[in-house]
């Protein structure tokens, strides 16, 4: 597929030069959005929705139930509509344990110690939720150390279980990057129900990223290639293959007239991070700026006509300082930086309400 048609389809499948209706609908267009950088995750679904959404609004579909967080694949924790957890983590989970297994041994965590977790936690959970803060301090009250990672690990754990997952966030005056751990069974209202969770998995993918080939998908969702290519069979009649390998969605969103041409993306946005291969739409040469780094960090992006150009940050998109656009930049038009200066603009727009 041509590079222009590939990076055309791509922000259109991503709700880039589509954008949804409300921040619901573009989570259950993506249906998980990385989000170990709370903002980021939280602007992401905002910069795929119209008439710029604020902060503010994106955090009421947490506090209603309608959005969640949890480690839903890969290990890292994902914005997902509530709706769908359960199922997902029915095709994931088992996964996710097998890739965490030998840390958690080093932790010391058994079946002992998360029954010990649960035992404790339900109660305190039934009368509302507990910030990671207090959930730490309830396993340290049964003997549980926290510390090393061991605490965030049990979290992990309740999670995959179906247990726990973050909800409402956390008042705080400015931006708040903190959730409540709630029960999922008193704060999911609805669960929905596939037919065949693993075909749904590999749909909902392609028609949130495509055009997409299985080792992306499997790359995304942290399955092995074995259970990719087994979940490309059985939707092969829900996707369209456009050649060989390469899948796009059947209903595909309409193109906005106004959609804008350069974007600033946050950090492990899904455009640039969900991709075995992302040199479609990062130069090579560029990949190592961006990241992963040393530290697992993925930068915010700056995105023209598809392509990253450059990297930018929350706090200096805040006080209004300019991006870091790489030299040279690629593609055959020159930046307008005006246009760059729009879209900080609107991520301070987005922050500030």
């Amino acid at each position: 597929m041509k590079s222009a048609s590939l990076l055309s389809e791509r922000q259109r499948s991503h709700r880039l030069t589509a954008p949804a209706r409300s921040v619901a609908d573009a989570a259950a267009h993506m249906l998980a959005v990385q989000s170990q950088d709370f903002v980021a995750g939280r602007w992401a679904l905002a910069a795929r929705t119209r008439h710029e959404p604020t902060l503010r609004l994106v955090d009421r579909a947490f506090d209603a139930g309608d959005l969640v967080r949890a480690w839903t694949m890969r290990g890292t924790l994902h914005i997902i509509p509530a709706r769908d957890l359960r199922w997902v983590l029915s095709v994931t989970g088992d996964r996710q344990r097998q890739q965490a297994a030998g840390r958690r041994r080093d932790l010391g965590i058994d079946g002992v110690m998360v029954d010990a977790a649960v035992a404790a936690v339900v109660p305190r959970l039934r009368d509302g939720g507990l910030t990671r803060t207090e959930m730490f301090d309830v396993f340290s009250g049964v003997g549980i150390d926290p510390s090393g990672q061991r605490g965030i690990h049990l979290l992990s754990e309740l999670t995959l279980d179906g247990l726990i997952c973050q909800g409402p966030v956390v008042a705080r005056e400015g931006v708040s990057r903190e959730q409540c751990f709630v029960l999922v069974d008193r704060h999911i209202r609805e669960h929905a129900v596939p037919d065949d969770p693993l075909a749904e998995l590999f749909v909902r993918y392609v028609d949130g990223h495509g055009p997409a080939a299985v080792a992306d998908f499997a790359w995304w969702s942290g399955l092995t290639l074995g259970q990719s290519r087994e979940a490309r069979d059985r939707a092969a009649e829900r996707v369209t293959e456009i050649e060989e390998g390469v899948f796009v969605s059947n209903a595909r969103p309409r193109r906005s007239s106004s959609a804008a041409a350069v974007l600033a993306l946050g950090s492990f946005d899904e455009y640039y991070i969900s991709y075995a291969d992302r040199t479609a739409v990062c130069a090579p040469e560029h990949l190592a700026l961006v990241g992963p780094g040393k530290n697992g960090m993925v930068r915010a992006t700056i995105v023209a006509d598809g392509r990253v150009i450059g990297c930018w940050t929350h706090a200096s998109a805040s006080l209004g300082s300019p991006a870091e656009l790489f030299e040279p930049v690629t593609g055959s038009h020159p930046v307008d930086e005006r246009a760059v200066s729009h879209a900080l603009a609107r991520f301070s727009r987005f922050l500030d309400g």
